[in-house]
């Protein structure tokens, strides 16, 4: 396997219900992403697989275990890419904000937005659009745009296509594939779509419940599963 860029493990997470009641989300995880592959998540609603990503980015507490990064700055995006984005804002602004963050010279961060614009697969006459002017398809490409304004290494995706209709679906991940490997990208692919993961990722871990239940390269995964929660999965999905 190539050099860890996080390493999850046996970590906990909890939350604390209304009635002060303890819910267990996460219980014992083990999960890696070395560099440069595209490790996927899968699992049902409510297994955990979002908990997961705002762990590895310090959005929740951890209970217990923990959470090793030899990476810096790990980027997210999210399912909704209009919920995603400032609707004040131009989509200049957006990919320039980034910047401003980390105080890249104004002169320099208007020439990084307008390639960072043509990298995802649009154009310098989309600085001044704002995100009801952009199709769904667009408002994801600026989401990925703007999670790779500050060159990050690991680029956490959490159900990025399902919002999309299928013919844009094939686009972005065509888009993500090419970043990947011209960037030399990790991506942590999170989705209940087996079937696109398949094609998409090098390795897939299926979440039940909160735990990592089986793991595998998606061939040896899919023919052969052990668990019988990834067989139910595979079933319903018919691919099995």
């Amino acid at each position: 396997m190539s050099e860890e860029l996080i390493r999850l493990s046996d970590v906990h997470v909890s939350f604390t219900g209304r009635g002060k009641e303890e819910k267990k989300v996460l219980e014992g995880v083990n999960l890696t992403v070395g560099r440069g592959e595209i490790v996927g998540l899968a699992g049902e609603s409510g297994s955990g697989k979002s908990t997961i990503a705002k762990a590895i980015l310090g959005m929740v507490p951890v209970r217990s275990g923990e959470i090793f990064k030899n990476t810096v700055d790990p980027q997210m995006v999210f399912q909704d890419p209009y919920s995603a984005l400032n609707p004040a804002k131009t989509v200049g602004w957006i990919l320039e904000e980034p910047l401003r963050m980390t105080r890249v010279p104004a002169a320099e961060r208007k020439a990084l937005v307008i390639s960072m614009l043509k990298e995802v697969g649009l154009g310098e006459e989309y600085l001044m659009r704002r995100p009801d002017e952009l199709s769904g398809g667009q408002r994801q490409r600026v989401c990925i745009g703007a999670a790779l304004m500050k060159a990050p290494e690991l680029l956490i995706a959490d159900e990025p296509v399902s919002a999309l209709d299928v013919t844009v679906q094939t686009q972005v991940l065509s888009l993500m594939r090419s970043l990947h490997e011209k960037r030399g990208l990790a991506i942590l692919f999170i989705s209940h779509d087996l079937r696109t993961m398949y094609h998409f990722c090098d390795r897939i871990l299926i979440l039940h419940n909160g735990r990592i239940v089986e793991e595998g390269a998606p061939e040896t995964l899919y023919r052969d599963p052990k668990d019988e929660y990834t067989k139910l999965l595979l079933r319903s999905a018919g691919i099995q």
